[in-house]
């Protein structure tokens, strides 16, 4: 995909929800977030080189009148952005999906691998359906910092016999966390609804093919370098348009490959190579993702920023910090969020919902 030397990016500011948006758009004052139910008034219009402060800030009525402004680019965008995300794996997204995790590894850095067996991890999945998962993300390779590849025939032996045993009692759509084409489609094969990229399809030459041919959803998620060096010296230009440019890129990828938007969900990628200050950045500014029309998850659950933010506290006593960021996601209209600690999320998000929405 070829970036034009002075593209702008859109960036939704000044949310609002309930009557106030629906007044809003009605009078157009705003345009829905991805089909709501959140809404924005003004738009921050990026460009690479310019300063990280708002400096180009737009009413959504003062561009709709002035159509030369970002020499055109604004009415695609707009149809991008405010049109309402389908239903993704029979989920409806009406309300924010929680997809629960479960890491059938020895090494994952929130539990420590205490779910590194198949019978520990299925016992797990089982908790986090009864919490209210919407959808089970089922992991066996870490991929933390510093992690090392697992083989495909250990991974194999551990995400597939979750997926099939869970596939068999439960209609909670479940998704394989892989970058290895012979596991998607072993893993769909055994009843995956989903694959989880953390490579968004570019590790293996086949991935694509194999989630085309599968017809499953994909989550195209934002990482620089590999899992065992990712953290070394991660460097961007400007962090944000980097990872949605990369974002942008993939996704057209798979569409031209056949792949509908429909069935592509989108992630930056927090803390896969990036610093704090990037990853600040990106949570700062997580909007500007709805611009690549697509569902867009939030993985920041139990991760090491949260951890500095939060007095050097352990990943597994992150979750104060962890419910924070999902409510910050979802103040910026995210619609999907990985996370580990389901039914705390889900009591959470039930009172934002009540007194925000």
């Amino acid at each position: 995909m070829t970036i034009e030397q002075d593209q702008p990016y859109f960036l939704p500011r000044r949310l609002i929800g309930g009557d106030e948006a629906e007044r809003a758009v009605a009078s157009g004052e705003a345009l829905w977030l991805a089909g709501g139910p959140l809404a924005f008034t003004h738009v921050e219009i990026l460009r690479r080189g310019t300063s990280a402060e708002p400096a180009y800030l737009f009413s959504v009525k003062g561009l709709e009148i002035a159509s030369d402004i970002a020499e055109g680019h604004w009415r695609a965008w707009c149809e991008l952005a405010s049109a309402p995300r389908p239903v993704l794996t029979g989920l409806d997204l009406s309300a924010p999906i929680l997809m629960g995790i479960v890491n059938v590894t020895p090494d994952s850095f929130s539990d420590g691998g205490q779910h590194g067996e198949p019978e520990a991890a299925l016992a797990h999945a089982r908790t986090l359906l009864a919490e209210g998962a919407d959808i089970l993300d089922i992991g066996g390779e870490s991929t933390r910092p510093g992690a090392m590849p697992a083989s495909p025939e250990q991974e194999r032996a551990r995400v597939l016999p979750v997926i099939q045993a869970l596939a068999g009692e439960t209609t909670t759509p479940l998704s394989v966390d892989t970058r290895k084409a012979r596991i998607m489609r072993e893993a769909a094969r055994a009843g995956a609804a989903m694959v989880n990229d953390v490579s968004a399809l570019r590790s293996d030459p086949d991935a694509l093919s194999a989630v085309k041919e599968t017809g499953v959803a994909v989550v195209l998620m934002h990482m620089q370098g590999e899992p065992a060096t990712m953290q070394d010296d991660p460097r961007y230009d400007d962090v944000l348009l980097d990872v949605y440019d990369h974002l942008a890129a993939r996704v057209a990828s798979c569409v031209a490959a056949g792949i509908p938007r429909k069935r592509i969900a989108v992630d930056p990628g927090i803390g896969f190579g990036k610093t704090f200050a990037h990853n600040m950045r990106l949570m700062r500014n997580l909007a500007l993702f709805h611009g690549l029309g697509c569902v867009v998850l939030l993985g920041a659950s139990r991760k090491g920023f949260l951890g500095r933010l939060g007095d050097g506290a352990p990943a597994d006593r992150r979750l104060p910090a962890s419910l924070a960021a999902v409510l910050a996601g979802r103040r910026q209209g995210i619609q999907m969020f990985r996370v580990h600690d389901v039914g705390a999320t889900r009591q959470a998000l039930a009172v934002w919902r009540a007194t925000e929405e």
